[in-house]
């Protein structure tokens, strides 16, 4: 092998592959001592070295100098295979030091090929796969298409690397903020909490360092562009930006904008809040299919629970006839219990027994007692809901198959099903989601 063109080549790979020199260098004499030994046997004590300067190559047998000569004979085309192998490897580990830096950052690249199961997308001098459950819902991507993500995996795979990215995932909804907001990536506006549902909701709580900037209104931005530009980054997905408060009484109303909240009520030990809305306002609050109360919940890390005030004073009589009809519970306790927000015995089941006989002045076994019979009764109702839920799917069936078969009318319903079968209320939530959870099984 020429000295000069051995140089030539190492100085190829670095501009090229952008690869130090020494790890090519290295690399070279780590495979022309695997080929080496082919010659020698596999636990042949052999060492091959490369000058830097000159490009010249020295070997050792053992003992032994190796015949410059002999090494130019070792089989080129075998050593070839084995260089390209160690220049390959040495890549992947310059692209994965790369983009291991890239980790929940966002990276833009090129929609390469359209699968069933995932779009791989072309990054510079490699190329990343977006798997379908990392793809926002109901979009359509296609070939040569310029698309943005966040890199949420870097790993080695042989000689290749596999790079996985997402766009459901909330960081990536954080670094749209950044690179749209320059008060966030200044560090004057600060993303508190973020709650997502990718391809529907998303809501985000801010707060500003500096109080002579409005966290919400940087956030919107003039005539709402910058907001804009996010949604239509994420196909439309719909954005509430959230004034952050480290009062629960006032972020908790406002996660849950654009309802009005009468009041809320914190429940401590449970980690639960319970917000009195209005009539009007209770499926607002809730939202379609409970979306804005769920989000709101996440974005709180609190258990938020919506009703109207009549909803609560029912559920407060039905708990505490409840836990008064277990044995050992006083009615001071049972009192005690729904004071500090236990509404089922479902609720009931999980409180920790040292709490228990500490709000009752009771033992230990006196504790447990009571608590085991909460979670029979948790289990009961839980059995009843889902036999109920059965009933429900047979009667369906049954007036399908007798509207499949021409016959005209149906029986009404039954006492115990009216409820279920009453059409749904046109809004975005229902007072029946509401309280669901709640008083289950008291």
């Amino acid at each position: 092998m020429n000295p000069d063109e051995l140089l030539r080549i190492v100085d190829a790979i670095h501009r090229e592959k952008n690869i130090e020199k020494e790890v090519v260098f290295r690399s070279i004499e780590a495979a022309l001592v695997t080929v080496a030994r082919k010659r020698y046997g596999d636990q042949a004590d052999v060492s091959i070295t490369i000058d830097r300067k000159s490009g010249v190559i020295s070997g050792r047998y053992g003992d032994q100098s190796i015949d410059p000569e002999q090494l130019s004979r070792i089989g080129a085309q075998a050593a070839k295979q084995v260089i390209l192998q160690k220049i390959r490897e040495a890549e992947r580990d310059v692209l994965y030091d790369e983009y291991q830096e890239l980790l929940d950052q966002v990276v833009t690249g090129t929609v390469q090929k359209v699968e069933s199961r995932a779009l791989i997308v072309s990054l510079p001098r490699t190329e990343a796969i977006l798997p379908k459950s990392e793809q926002i819902p109901g979009e359509t991507r296609h070939p040569n298409e310029r698309i943005r993500a966040v890199v949420t995996e870097v790993k080695k795979a042989g000689t290749r690397l596999r790079i996985v990215l997402s766009r459901i995932r909330p960081v990536f909804v954080v670094r749209l903020f950044e690179q749209e907001v320059p008060e966030i990536a200044d560090g004057v506006i600060e993303i508190k909490s973020i709650a997502r549902e990718p391809g529907y909701r998303t809501k985000v709580a801010v707060a500003s360092v500096d109080q002579r900037v409005d966290c919400v209104g940087a956030c919107v931005g003039l005539r709402g562009n910058r907001i804009r530009n996010i949604v239509e980054e994420l196909s439309g997905e719909r954005i509430d930006i959230i004034r952050w408060d480290d009062d629960l009484m006032v972020l908790i109303p406002n996660s849950l904008q654009p309802a009005k909240v009468e009041e809320v009520i914190l429940c401590q030990m449970l980690g639960r809040a319970i917000v009195l809305v209005p009539e009007d306002q209770l499926s607002l609050a809730i939202g379609r299919w409970g979306q804005n109360v769920r989000l709101a919940s996440k974005l709180c890390g609190w258990d938020i629970e919506i009703m109207t005030r009549d909803e609560l004073d029912e559920q407060l009589e039905q708990a505490v006839l409840g836990f008064s009809s277990l044995d050992g519970v006083s009615p001071d306790l049972a009192d005690r219990l729904v004071g500090e927000g236990f509404l089922s015995y479902d609720d009931l089941s999980v409180i920790e027994p040292e709490d228990l006989m500490e709000m009752g002045g009771l033992t230990e076994d006196q504790a447990q007692h009571i608590i085991a019979q909460a979670e029979a009764k948790a289990e009961e109702a839980e059995q009843l809901a889902r036999e109920e839920k059965r009933r429900q799917k047979q009667l369906e069936r049954e007036r399908e198959a007798a509207r499949a078969e021409g016959i005209e009318g149906e029986p009404p319903p039954s006492d115990e099903t009216k409820s279920t079968q009453e059409e749904p209320v046109e809004e975005e939530g229902s007072a029946e989601e509401a309280s669901s959870g709640l008083g289950d099984g008291v």
